[in-house]
């Protein structure tokens, strides 16, 4: 039971990830070039969430301290 419930998980991670590729141009990249291209989009994200992570505490506690 356990075995289909993962195997469905998966399919549907990968149709995730086809409509990630149709929706941008990606599945016309060699797959050395779509790595790279993921790597650099998890990068920023990742960059980005931490940076909110990090200093938006502080803006939110400045703009509380100005009411």
């Amino acid at each position: 039971m356990e075995g289909m419930t993962l195997a469905r998980a998966w399919k549907r991670m990968s149709w995730f990830y086809y409509q990630y590729l149709l929706v941008t141009p990606l599945y016309m990249l060699e797959p050395w070039e779509r790595m790279e291209f993921n790597s650099m989009l998890v990068s920023v994200v990742g960059m980005a969430l931490y940076t909110g992570y990090v200093f938006m505490p502080q803006h939110i506690i400045g703009d509380i301290a100005l009411l």
